[in-house]
């Protein structure tokens, strides 16, 4: 009797083991795969914010998931194409003043991307946060985003030059054009399906 309890026992502690490196293995695979979606889709700003968190891939991986879950509850929307052609305009003109004023056209170029981000539906937190949630769905640009930043901390103590002014500009401009997404117009059957509604009406 008391070797069947002990068989017993062994045979418990034997399943019990399995189910556990089961889980684990388990849990090993969903992470990375977790992993690997993360690095996907954020590109090299996965890699920057491993490197801000000391390295550490929980802590970025934690934050990166914070980011979405955060811009999923935002009311994130496209440019009306009136809206669109107005920025555009307004990106030429600032453009053009550049030669004459290049520090004009710059703060002129970061008060547009600021303007344009709260038109989209972004809130507007500090840069770092901007950048974050930025990251999520355009993280091809946040790169261009942060160097202009910094070229604006650069000038703001009187270390840029023309040329930096300028890069700073360009970097605003990838910024810029990401971000100028147009809401697709209404096909021909819908816009003629809304009419036919409105004439019943």
């Amino acid at each position: 009797m008391t070797w069947n309890l002990d068989n017993q026992t062994t045979i418990a502690l034997a399943i019990v083991g399995v189910l556990a490196v089961l889980a684990l293995f388990a849990w090993a695979r969903q992470h990375r795969s977790q992993s690997a979606r993360l690095q996907q889709r954020f590109g090299t700003e996965y890699t920057h914010v491993v490197d801000t968190m000391g390295g550490s891939r929980e802590k970025a991986e934690a934050e990166l998931l914070a980011r979405e879950r955060r811009v999923e509850r935002l009311h994130i929307k496209a440019l009306a194409p009136a809206d669109a052609a107005h920025y555009s305009q307004e990106w030429k003109l600032l453009q053009g003043r550049f030669v004459d004023s290049p520090r004009g056209a710059l703060a002129e170029a970061d008060r547009l991307v600021r303007e344009l981000m709260l038109q989209r539906g972004y809130p507007m937190g500090d840069f770092e946060r901007r950048a974050a949630d930025i990251s999520v769905d355009h993280p091809a640009v946040v790169d261009h985003y942060r160097a202009a930043h910094a070229i604006v901390l650069r000038d703001q103590r009187d270390a840029t030059d023309t040329e930096d002014l300028r890069k700073a500009l360009v970097h605003y401009r990838a910024l810029f054009d990401e971000l100028l997404e147009v809401a697709p117009e209404p096909t021909a059957h819908r816009r003629h399906a809304h009419t036919h509604m409105e004439a019943r009406s």
